[in-house]
């Protein structure tokens, strides 16, 4: 295990200023209020913000998906403060089939939780994480063109460029980084 992270519990990560830990169902009011902000969703899928309602059923996946493959997002919690600031962790990017089979690492924080370095650390835990515990070879992650911020945390999380494509279900220009494991 990396010094980043400390191992609380069989799926929960510390860092320095971070506690990410499964999505709860309580967690529902802060993800909705995330999910709410334009400026976080603009890169988002179609670029739509989600209600509760529709935020609510993504939650419920999250949820699943650790039942299902073992790993999953995870949500991101200020130690200092116990707010939500958004999730990352690790999925599986079927919207994209042309990459598949793959296992892609993502994040997504409140607007007022940007530019302070926070998606990066979360996310080095969770690859620090996933290499030492799970079996995989390759990882990526998957951007909409113009969003330069994730561009930046995928570089410095050791992933470079594998290729830019179109995301079928929006139609919008995606970039796929990948690194090794």
């Amino acid at each position: 295990m990396s010094d980043l992270t400390s191992s609380l519990d069989a799926t929960s990560l510390e860092t320095p200023r971070l506690l990410l830990r499964p999505c709860r169902d309580d967690d529902l009011d802060g993800f909705a209020a995330i999910n709410a902000q334009p400026e976080v969703m603009r890169y988002i899928h179609d670029g739509n913000t989600l209600d509760r309602a529709a935020t609510a059923r993504r939650l419920a996946v999250y949820q699943r998906h650790w039942d299902e493959h073992g790993f999953g997002l995870y949500a991101v919690q200020i130690k200092e403060t116990g707010e939500l600031a958004g999730f990352t962790g690790l999925a599986v990017p079927t919207f994209l089939p042309e990459i598949m089979p793959a296992v892609e690492i993502g994040w997504r924080l409140g607007r007022t939780h940007w530019g302070r370095g926070l998606a990066t650390e979360a996310a080095q835990a969770v690859v620090a994480r996933t290499r030492a515990e799970l079996d995989l070879r390759r990882l990526v992650s998957i951007h909409v063109v113009g969003n330069e911020a994730s561009a930046r945390v995928m570089v410095k999380l050791g992933m470079s460029l594998d290729r830019e494509t179109v995301q079928p279900d929006t139609g919008r220009r995606v970039r796929v980084y990948a690194m090794g494991l």
